[in-house]
């Protein structure tokens, strides 16, 4: 059951809150001042934070930031009467997720934190597929597609590609490349990343042949998957 803390100082906003997001099947926790709602932060572990930002002992903005501080990772939105853009703007370059402006419809709020749990819960999953123009990598078998030919990797040849194929058309620096694959193994050099470039480039060849996309060496920069004009939208 999704957990949600409501920081509130209204009795009854807080408990109409609790009341609806109840009846939609979540388990709700309540406070109504900072100390109680980080104390209740650390104590529930919520998976998201409805937040007031005129309470009694602070703001919401101080309990935003502090829960951002500690690496609180859910979505936080904030409650205002404050519909002022520089108080958006505030509100949300604090790391909040969302702003809902008072007096608010209960099903819109619950709409957005619905989105925002979806979102988050999107972004933790592993990747299973990885595309780019019309090249189609699955890391959970490892085999990468075009057209009709498909080929086989090995775990890091996928890591690279998948590297590769997040910046199409954009080169990746050796160093770069080294330090996300490679970096706290000892006794490696950067030839690493030339050798599994070359695995790589043999492994797509029959995609090449195709008119699939190539990497290629951008002298000074690094490597760099070549879409050679295929559609791609980055």
């Amino acid at each position: 059951m999704t957990r949600v803390l409501i920081v509130e100082d209204d009795s009854d906003i807080r408990a109409m809150l609790a009341r609806g997001l109840e009846a939609e099947g979540f388990s709700v926790g309540v406070a109504g001042r900072v100390d109680d709602a980080l104390a209740a932060a650390r104590a529930e572990a919520p998976e998201a934070v409805v937040l007031d930002i005129t309470l009694p002992d602070g703001s919401g903005h101080d309990v935003c930031r502090s829960l951002r501080e500690g690496g609180y990772p859910g979505p936080i939105l904030f409650l205002s009467a404050r519909d002022e853009v520089r108080d958006r703007a505030e509100g949300l370059a604090l790391g909040a997720d969302d702003y809902i402006v008072k007096p608010f419809v209960f099903d819109e709020l619950l709409a957005r934190l619905q989105t925002h749990l979806l979102r988050r819960k999107a972004s933790e999953e592993p990747r299973t597929l990885v595309t780019a123009g019309k090249l189609m990598l699955d890391l959970t078998v490892r085999q990468v597609g075009f057209a009709d030919a498909t080929a086989r990797l090995t775990p890091r040849e996928a890591e690279l590609l998948a590297l590769l194929m997040d910046n199409a058309n954009h080169p990746v620096s050796r160093g770069d490349i080294f330090d996300k694959l490679w970096a706290g193994q000892g006794g490696l050099s950067l030839n690493v990343v030339d050798v599994y470039v070359g695995y790589l480039r043999t492994k797509l060849s029959d995609f090449v042949r195709l008119g699939g996309p190539v990497i290629v060496t951008v002298r000074g920069r690094g490597f760099m998957l070549d879409l050679k004009g295929q559609d791609f939208r980055h």
